[in-house]
């Protein structure tokens, strides 16, 4: 290829930069570190033959690289720390929405106030750090990092291995596939992490000036049990030693019936579950339509970047940061209006032992509650904080794991 042509191709990178935002530039910069990432790890060899053309992704010298084995150890542990990275990055940038999202959620009677406009955001924003500081914002994000590096991790390592099996080539690979491949990642990743999920949820909710450590939650969590009630008289029965017996059976069960424990950190796990398997494959596959989109042989000479020599020879031509973004933020916003009110209804369960009488609600109860207290709106409470939120923790997210890739060669 002429020398020229590289020129001419730097010359035309370099005027269309000029147009971009300072935001976009400094994305741009970061795919440059990549792509000098992915050299060093190569060794910076150049191939002797012609470097392919940025949308040449079947070209013979793409083909040279190695399929890797996506079941092999290395993979799994390189996919699982570049998943860890993403999700650390993606709920750092958003943590204070998260913070006022969880209060609004579970309906704090000090934030209740600010949750009917776009103004309340910022109002409870700022009483949260004229009353807390900055430190405020970010409080239960150290119970979120401990949680969300194993979380991502284990739903991309997942993912991956998932998608292996269940799809296995280009030619069966399918909305079904994908969906599914997506669901099973989110349900084993949830399995793993959900008690320090409760834990980051409690420490949010508390709004006293001096809140309790992460410690001093945990062992609340754990003892946690419902208030005992009055043994109800049994019907027909009047003498005081019928009404000692039915009190001793009760006394007797409340003993068996396991009220306090582990258990406490996985209330709400059931609808947990429930709310997983529509977000996570809805994500997943949005996602990756969203990225055939982009790679169409129409347009993906303006979406895509050139492949990287240490690039696998089936995986698809690196999309450019803002069609990256795009991709991930478009899949947050999807699965985020599908899987809402079965979230507000899992943060209500999580959060009932802080409030009331103790009593663990079931699903129904909880959707009975919320249904009362709010009717149908109810169970999209910040919604809209929801939607600032999850586009660019799904954005971020997303195309962090993508660039980790490439600079693990993955």
């Amino acid at each position: 290829m002429p020398p020229s042509f590289g020129a001419h191709d730097a010359a035309m990178s370099e005027a269309s930069g000029t147009r971009e935002t300072h935001a976009d530039s400094i994305v741009g910069k970061m795919d440059g570190v990549v792509k000098k990432a992915g050299s060093a790890i190569s060794g910076n060899k150049r191939p002797e033959s012609p470097p392919p053309l940025p949308d040449d992704t079947d070209s013979p010298v793409a083909a040279k690289a190695k399929r890797p084995d996506k079941h092999s150890m290395d993979y799994m542990v390189r996919s699982g720390i570049a998943g860890g990275i993403a999700g650390c990055a993606a709920k750092t940038s958003v943590a204070p929405l998260d913070r006022v999202k969880i209060l609004f959620q579970t309906s704090n009677p000090q934030f209740a106030k600010y949750t009917s406009s776009w103004v309340g955001l910022a109002r409870a924003l700022r009483d949260i750090y004229g009353r807390d500081g900055i430190m405020g914002l970010f409080r239960g994000h150290s119970a979120t990092l401990l949680k969300i590096y194993p979380y991502a991790a284990i739903k991309f390592v997942a993912y991956e291995q998932y998608r292996a099996f269940i799809v296995g080539s280009k030619a069966q690979e399918t909305w079904g596939r994908r969906f599914t491949a997506g669901a099973l990642a989110g349900v084993t990743s949830v399995f793993f992490t959900y008690p320090l999920e409760v834990i980051r949820v409690r420490l949010a909710f508390e709004t006293k000036h001096r809140s309790s450590s992460l410690v001093d939650i945990c062992r609340k969590i754990y003892h946690e049990q419902p208030t005992p009630k009055a043994t109800p008289a049994v019907p027909g029965v009047t003498s005081g030693a019928a009404q000692g017996i039915a009190s001793a059976a009760s006394a007797t069960a409340a003993v068996i019936t396991t009220r306090t424990g582990m258990i406490n950190f996985y209330r709400g796990f059931s609808m947990t579950m429930v709310g997983m398997v529509p977000y996570a494959g809805i994500s997943f596959l949005t996602h990756d339509t969203m990225g055939d989109l982009f790679r169409l042989t129409s347009i993906r000479d303006y979406t895509t970047l050139p492949q990287p020599a240490t690039a696998p020879s089936d995986k698809p031509a690196p999309l450019r940061a803002w069609a990256e973004l795009t991709s991930g933020g478009i899949s947050g916003a999807v699965s985020q209006t599908v899987s809402y009110p079965l979230e507000v209804i899992r943060r209500r369960m999580q959060v009932g032992g802080a409030v009331g009488d103790g009593h663990r609600l079931r699903i129904g109860e909880t959707v009975g509650l919320i249904f009362k207290e709010r009717g149908l709106p109810g169970f999209f409470v910040g919604l809209s904080i929801g939607y600032v939120k999850i586009i660019p923790l799904s954005a971020v997210s997303f195309y962090t794991y993508e660039r980790m890739k490439t600079v693990f060669g993955i």
